[in-house]
């Protein structure tokens, strides 16, 4: 970035990251809504492959970003934008949609063992993918079609939620048991929105790591994909993240 990129000269961009079992259209509703309002938005694909391997990818993002940003997650985003955003110098303040916001040293997959709420790994089918390295193989983890609606979506049509189970991206088993570096939450505003139904990451660990980063924390009926069931409130707390986060220059 040019040393004479600064916030005054190069409009703040909302980047959402999605997370596991889904792809970016995901966003869409609340794309439009953003778009709507005038705010410049890109939703990148995430790789699913693990934490050091993705928040690698977006912190990559990031940084070609000129102007100042908010760092959306949903999901196993939330751990990605935390770990990305750490040394990012644009990122302005994180948004958290039904998603994880890890601590140092923790892993997803510890964090759902402590939830009551989540039935995730009850629905998980293990499968095998390439390394690339010969005949090694490295597994990753896909939901049930038959266990998507309930556990993943239960307020969308079952009709929508059999295509999206079978358009869902598997995420790689690293994703839940990598640990976690020092997260941006220590040191960026953070806003929250946990669905009350959530029994895919869990509405009960979404509220205790939403209230242990300080998250200015909204919470709303729906399910683990509240971004695609109620566009509006999810694009509304956003916006309140875009009004209110502080804007610093953007550093070369």
């Amino acid at each position: 970035m040019s040393e004479e990129t600064t916030t005054a000269d190069a409009p703040l961009t909302v980047v959402l990251v999605h997370g596991a079992f889904a792809d970016a259209t995901g966003w869409s509703g609340v794309v439009e809504r953003l778009q709507a309002q005038g705010v410049q938005v890109t939703a990148p694909v995430n790789p699913l492959r693990g934490i050091t391997i993705d928040s690698a990818y977006i912190a990559s993002l990031l940084d070609q970003i000129p102007g100042p940003v908010i760092a959306v997650g949903h999901s196993y985003g939330g751990a990605v934008i935390s770990n990305a955003a750490t040394n990012a110098k644009n990122v302005a303040g994180l948004v958290y949609v039904a998603a994880f916001a890890p601590d140092e040293g923790e892993t997803l997959g510890g964090i759902e063992q402590d939830s009551k709420d989540s039935v995730l790994n009850t629905a998980l089918v293990p499968l095998q993918y390439p390394t690339g390295e010969g005949s090694e193989t490295a597994v990753e983890f896909a939901i049930d079609p038959e266990k998507f609606h309930d556990a993943f979506a239960a307020d969308l049509p079952e009709e929508q939620t059999a295509v999206m189970a079978a358009t869902q991206r598997p995420a790689a088993e690293l994703a839940f048991s990598e640990p976690n570096g020092k997260p941006a939450w220590k040191t960026l505003p953070s806003w929250a929105v946990v669905p009350s139904g959530d029994k895919a990451a869990g509405a009960d660990v979404l509220r205790s790591m939403a209230e242990r980063a300080g998250a200015t924390t909204t919470e709303v009926e729906g399910s683990h994909v509240i971004m695609i069931s109620q566009p509006q409130a999810v694009t509304d707390v956003i916006l309140n993240a875009v009004a209110t986060a502080p804007q610093k220059e953007v550093e070369a």
